[in-house]
C-alpha cells in the first residue's frame, strides 16, 4: 500500500514534568515507527498559551509529527490519543503536494530570510 503524507498537532496537558511530557511524545512516536511509518519532521513548540481553556487548563504543550504513513497507522495513532489522558486535543490531516512543497520551505526557513534592502536609485 501507498504511503501518504501526513501531519499530525497535539497539545498534553501542561502539569507534567519535562520527563513525563517526553516520555508521552516518544511513546507516540513509537506507535508510528511500529506501523512503519516514516517520520520526516518532529517538532516540539513547548508550553503555549491556548486561544481557550481546555479542561481548565490555559497553557499546553504543543508537539508536531509529519510523516509518511497508511491509513491503518492514523487509526492506531489516533486510539493512542484518545486512550491517553495527558492528550487534551490533536489533529491529523493529509497533506497534499502543495501542503508537502511548503513544509520543506519551512523547514528550510526560506520564509524567515530578511528581504534584500532596496537600492536607492539616483534620479
Amino acid at each position: 500500500m501507498e504511503l501518504k503524507n501526513y501531519e499530525t498537532v497535539f497539545i498534553l496537558t501542561p502539569v507534567l514534568s519535562e520527563v513525563q511530557m517526553k516520555d508521552a511524545v516518544e511513546r507516540f512516536k513509537k506507535v508510528l515507527v511500529d506501523h512503519k511509518a516514516k517520520i520526516i519532521n518532529e517538532e516540539n513548540w513547548g508550553l503555549k498559551k491556548l486561544a481557550y481553556p481546555i479542561q481548565h487548563k490555559s497553557t499546553g504543550f504543543y508537539n508536531l509529527f509529519e510523516f509518511a504513513a497508511t491509513p491503518e497507522t492514523i487509526k492506531a495513532l489516533e486510539l493512542e490519543y484518545r486512550r491517553d489522558e495527558k492528550v487534551m486535543r490533536f489533529i491529523t490531516v493529509s497533506l497534499d503536494k502543495h501542503a508537502v512543497a511548503y513544509n520543506e520551505k519551512r523547514r528550510r526557513g526560506d520564509f524567515n530570510k530578511k528581504p534584500e534592502a532596496k537600492e536607492e536609485q539616483a534620479a
